[in-house]
Protein backbone atom coordinates (compact mmCIF):
# COMPACT_ATOMS: atom_id res chain seq x y z
CA UNK A 1 0.00 0.00 0.00
CA UNK A 2 1.39 3.38 -1.02
CA UNK A 3 0.08 6.57 0.65
CA UNK A 4 -3.09 5.28 2.38
CA UNK A 5 -5.36 8.31 2.24
CA UNK A 6 -8.14 7.79 -0.27
CA UNK A 7 -11.38 5.91 0.42
CA UNK A 8 -11.29 4.88 4.07
CA UNK A 9 -13.95 2.18 3.75
CA UNK A 10 -12.24 0.71 0.70
CA UNK A 11 -8.92 0.62 2.53
CA UNK A 12 -10.56 -1.24 5.41
CA UNK A 13 -11.92 -3.81 2.95
CA UNK A 14 -8.54 -4.19 1.26
CA UNK A 15 -6.87 -4.81 4.59
CA UNK A 16 -9.48 -7.32 5.73
CA UNK A 17 -10.03 -9.13 2.43
CA UNK A 18 -6.68 -8.96 0.64
CA UNK A 19 -4.21 -8.15 3.38
CA UNK A 20 -1.50 -5.49 3.34
CA UNK A 21 2.10 -6.60 3.91
CA UNK A 22 3.61 -3.14 4.32
CA UNK A 23 2.90 0.53 3.78
CA UNK A 24 5.15 2.84 1.79
CA UNK A 25 4.94 6.61 1.88
CA UNK A 26 6.04 8.89 -0.92
CA UNK A 27 6.28 11.69 1.68
CA UNK A 28 4.91 12.89 5.02
CA UNK A 29 2.04 15.25 4.10
CA UNK A 30 -1.33 14.83 5.79
CA UNK A 31 -3.26 14.06 2.62
CA UNK A 32 -1.02 11.01 2.15
CA UNK A 33 -1.28 9.61 5.68
CA UNK A 34 -4.94 10.28 6.52
CA UNK A 35 -5.71 6.56 6.84
CA UNK A 36 -2.32 5.40 8.07
CA UNK A 37 -3.90 4.72 11.47
CA UNK A 38 -5.73 1.75 9.92
CA UNK A 39 -2.36 0.10 9.44
CA UNK A 40 -0.83 0.45 12.90
CA UNK A 41 0.13 -3.23 12.80
CA UNK A 42 1.71 -3.08 9.33
CA UNK A 43 5.41 -2.23 8.76
CA UNK A 44 5.90 1.36 7.56
CA UNK A 45 8.63 2.31 5.09
CA UNK A 46 9.50 5.93 4.22
CA UNK A 47 12.58 7.94 3.34
CA UNK A 48 14.78 8.88 6.28
CA UNK A 49 14.54 12.58 5.37
CA UNK A 50 10.75 12.51 5.72
CA UNK A 51 10.47 10.35 8.85
CA UNK A 52 10.69 12.98 11.61
CA UNK A 53 7.31 14.72 11.02
CA UNK A 54 5.57 11.35 11.37
CA UNK A 55 6.99 10.78 14.84
CA UNK A 56 5.40 13.72 16.67
CA UNK A 57 2.58 16.17 15.95
CA UNK A 58 4.73 19.14 17.00
CA UNK A 59 7.51 18.09 14.62
CA UNK A 60 4.85 17.72 11.93
CA UNK A 61 3.67 21.29 12.46
CA UNK A 62 7.27 22.52 12.65
CA UNK A 63 7.98 20.95 9.26
CA UNK A 64 5.17 23.02 7.76
CA UNK A 65 6.48 26.13 9.52
CA UNK A 66 3.13 26.69 11.23
CA UNK A 67 2.79 29.08 14.15
CA UNK A 68 0.29 31.14 16.09
CA UNK A 69 -3.43 30.41 16.26
CA UNK A 70 -3.33 28.56 12.95
CA UNK A 71 -0.92 26.03 14.47
CA UNK A 72 -3.48 25.23 17.20
CA UNK A 73 -6.23 24.90 14.60
CA UNK A 74 -4.17 22.64 12.38
CA UNK A 75 -3.09 20.45 15.33
CA UNK A 76 -6.77 19.77 15.99
CA UNK A 77 -7.42 19.13 12.30
CA UNK A 78 -4.55 16.64 12.12
CA UNK A 79 -5.90 14.63 15.03
CA UNK A 80 -9.55 14.55 14.02
CA UNK A 81 -9.68 14.85 10.23
CA UNK A 82 -6.41 13.13 9.34
CA UNK A 83 -6.28 10.64 12.26
CA UNK A 84 -2.68 11.52 13.09
CA UNK A 85 -0.85 9.06 15.34
CA UNK A 86 2.93 9.10 15.88
CA UNK A 87 4.69 6.43 13.84
CA UNK A 88 8.22 5.11 13.68
CA UNK A 89 9.22 3.48 10.37
CA UNK A 90 10.37 -0.10 10.47
CA UNK A 91 12.73 0.65 7.58
CA UNK A 92 13.91 3.58 5.51
CA UNK A 93 13.39 3.53 1.76
CA UNK A 94 16.76 4.41 0.26
CA UNK A 95 16.99 6.58 -2.85
CA UNK A 96 18.45 4.60 -5.73
CA UNK A 97 17.74 1.16 -4.31
CA UNK A 98 15.90 -1.53 -6.26
CA UNK A 99 13.43 -3.74 -4.40
CA UNK A 100 12.42 -7.24 -5.57
CA UNK A 101 8.87 -7.88 -4.36
CA UNK A 102 8.66 -11.30 -6.00
CA UNK A 103 6.38 -10.56 -8.94
CA UNK A 104 7.50 -6.98 -9.51
CA UNK A 105 10.74 -5.01 -9.26
CA UNK A 106 10.62 -1.43 -7.98
CA UNK A 107 13.20 1.34 -8.37
CA UNK A 108 13.14 3.95 -5.58
CA UNK A 109 13.69 7.39 -7.11
CA UNK A 110 14.80 10.41 -5.09
CA UNK A 111 12.64 13.40 -6.07
CA UNK A 112 13.14 16.00 -3.32
CA UNK A 113 11.88 19.55 -3.27
CA UNK A 114 8.20 19.06 -2.52
CA UNK A 115 9.51 17.61 0.73
CA UNK A 116 13.16 16.86 1.54
CA UNK A 117 12.68 13.11 1.17
CA UNK A 118 9.91 12.84 -1.44
CA UNK A 119 10.15 9.57 -3.36
CA UNK A 120 8.79 8.37 -6.67
CA UNK A 121 8.65 4.72 -7.71
CA UNK A 122 9.20 2.93 -11.02
CA UNK A 123 7.57 -0.48 -11.32
CA UNK A 124 9.67 -2.19 -13.96
CA UNK A 125 7.59 -5.12 -15.23
CA UNK A 126 4.33 -3.20 -15.78
CA UNK A 127 6.38 -0.13 -16.80
CA UNK A 128 4.51 2.15 -14.39
CA UNK A 129 5.95 5.36 -12.95
CA UNK A 130 4.46 6.60 -9.66
CA UNK A 131 4.99 10.37 -9.55
CA UNK A 132 3.66 11.05 -6.07
CA UNK A 133 2.91 14.74 -5.66
CA UNK A 134 4.61 15.86 -8.86
CA UNK A 135 1.07 15.49 -10.01
CA UNK A 136 0.77 17.48 -13.27
CA UNK A 137 -2.16 19.52 -11.97
CA UNK A 138 -3.07 23.01 -13.16
CA UNK A 139 -2.22 24.30 -9.68
CA UNK A 140 1.43 23.40 -10.24
CA UNK A 141 3.98 22.26 -7.65
CA UNK A 142 3.77 22.87 -3.91
CA UNK A 143 7.03 23.99 -2.28
CA UNK A 144 5.83 25.91 0.77
CA UNK A 145 7.11 23.73 3.63
CA UNK A 146 9.86 24.95 5.91
CA UNK A 147 12.33 22.61 4.17
CA UNK A 148 10.88 22.63 0.65
CA UNK A 149 13.35 23.67 -2.03
CA UNK A 150 12.19 25.28 -5.26
CA UNK A 151 15.38 24.49 -7.18
CA UNK A 152 15.10 20.84 -6.14
CA UNK A 153 11.47 20.78 -7.29
CA UNK A 154 12.52 21.87 -10.76
CA UNK A 155 15.36 19.32 -10.86
CA UNK A 156 13.05 16.50 -9.73
CA UNK A 157 10.47 17.37 -12.36
CA UNK A 158 13.20 17.19 -14.99
CA UNK A 159 14.22 13.72 -13.76
CA UNK A 160 10.65 12.43 -13.98
CA UNK A 161 10.02 14.12 -17.30
CA UNK A 162 12.95 12.26 -18.86
CA UNK A 163 11.79 8.81 -17.68
CA UNK A 164 9.89 6.59 -20.10
CA UNK A 165 6.90 4.53 -18.99
CA UNK A 166 3.59 3.17 -20.24
CA UNK A 167 1.51 4.50 -17.37
CA UNK A 168 2.11 7.48 -15.07
CA UNK A 169 0.37 7.59 -11.68
CA UNK A 170 -0.05 10.89 -9.82
CA UNK A 171 -1.74 11.63 -6.51
CA UNK A 172 -4.21 14.38 -7.44
CA UNK A 173 -6.87 15.28 -10.02
CA UNK A 174 -6.39 13.28 -13.27
CA UNK A 175 -4.20 10.76 -11.46
CA UNK A 176 -3.73 8.17 -14.20
CA UNK A 177 -2.00 9.03 -17.46
CA UNK A 178 -1.92 6.29 -20.10
CA UNK A 179 0.01 8.25 -22.68
CA UNK A 180 3.13 10.40 -22.51
CA UNK A 181 2.25 13.54 -20.48
CA UNK A 182 4.25 15.63 -22.98
CA UNK A 183 3.37 19.31 -22.74
CA UNK A 184 1.69 18.75 -19.37
CA UNK A 185 5.16 18.73 -17.82
CA UNK A 186 5.96 22.16 -19.26
CA UNK A 187 2.57 23.53 -18.19
CA UNK A 188 3.10 22.16 -14.69
CA UNK A 189 6.54 23.62 -14.09
CA UNK A 190 5.57 26.75 -16.02
CA UNK A 191 3.31 27.65 -13.09
CA UNK A 192 6.50 28.43 -11.12
CA UNK A 193 7.65 30.96 -13.72
CA UNK A 194 4.21 32.56 -13.92
CA UNK A 195 4.03 32.97 -10.15
CA UNK A 196 7.48 34.53 -10.14
CA UNK A 197 6.70 36.91 -12.98
CA UNK A 198 3.51 38.12 -11.29
CA UNK A 199 5.45 38.65 -8.07
CA UNK A 200 8.10 40.72 -9.83
CA UNK A 201 5.45 42.82 -11.55
CA UNK A 202 3.75 43.39 -8.19
CA UNK A 203 7.04 44.54 -6.70
CA UNK A 204 7.58 47.33 -9.21
CA UNK A 205 6.59 49.34 -6.14
CA UNK A 206 7.40 48.33 -2.54
CA UNK A 207 5.01 45.88 -0.85
CA UNK A 208 5.04 44.30 2.59
CA UNK A 209 4.28 40.60 3.07
CA UNK A 210 0.60 41.18 3.84
CA UNK A 211 0.15 43.08 0.60
CA UNK A 212 1.88 40.28 -1.31
CA UNK A 213 -0.43 37.72 0.31
CA UNK A 214 -3.47 39.87 -0.51
CA UNK A 215 -2.50 39.86 -4.20
CA UNK A 216 -3.49 36.16 -4.38
CA UNK A 217 -0.77 35.09 -6.80
CA UNK A 218 -1.00 31.42 -5.77
CA UNK A 219 -4.64 31.01 -4.71
CA UNK A 220 -6.45 33.39 -7.02
CA UNK A 221 -9.96 32.06 -6.40
CA UNK A 222 -13.04 32.59 -4.19
CA UNK A 223 -12.49 31.51 -0.59
CA UNK A 224 -8.76 32.00 -0.79
CA UNK A 225 -8.88 34.52 2.06
CA UNK A 226 -9.39 31.72 4.59
CA UNK A 227 -6.50 31.10 7.04
CA UNK A 228 -5.39 27.90 5.31
CA UNK A 229 -5.02 29.61 1.95
CA UNK A 230 -3.35 32.68 3.45
CA UNK A 231 -0.86 30.36 5.10
CA UNK A 232 -0.17 28.60 1.79
CA UNK A 233 0.08 31.90 -0.08
CA UNK A 234 2.63 33.22 2.41
CA UNK A 235 4.61 29.97 2.42
CA UNK A 236 5.02 29.75 -1.35
CA UNK A 237 5.63 33.45 -1.85
CA UNK A 238 8.33 33.28 0.84
CA UNK A 239 10.24 30.75 -1.27
CA UNK A 240 10.11 33.05 -4.29
CA UNK A 241 11.17 36.03 -2.21
CA UNK A 242 14.11 34.14 -0.67
CA UNK A 243 15.21 32.84 -4.06
CA UNK A 244 15.14 36.25 -5.72
CA UNK A 245 16.80 38.03 -2.81
CA UNK A 246 19.71 35.56 -3.15
CA UNK A 247 19.86 36.35 -6.87
CA UNK A 248 19.78 40.10 -6.22
CA UNK A 249 16.53 40.50 -8.16
CA UNK A 250 14.47 41.57 -5.13
CA UNK A 251 15.51 43.84 -2.27
CA UNK A 252 14.16 43.73 1.29
CA UNK A 253 14.19 47.19 2.83
CA UNK A 254 12.33 48.71 5.78
CA UNK A 255 9.95 45.77 6.06
CA UNK A 256 9.03 45.88 2.37
CA UNK A 257 10.06 44.04 -0.75
CA UNK A 258 10.79 45.74 -4.05
CA UNK A 259 12.16 44.71 -7.41
CA UNK A 260 15.80 45.72 -7.74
Amino acid sequence: MIDPASDRERLIRLKEESGVDRVWLSHWHEDHIADLDLFDDVPLWVSEADAAPLSDIELFLDAYGMGGDFRDEWRNTMKHQFHFKPRTPERFLKPGETLDLGNVTVDVISTPGHTPGHLSFFFREPNVLFLGDYDLTRFGPWYGDRDSNLDEVMASVEILKQMSAEVWLACHETGVFEKEPGDLWDDYIGVVSRREQRLLELLDSPKDLEQIIDAGIVYNRPGAREPFFRFGEAAIMAKHLERNIRKGVILHQNGCYVRA
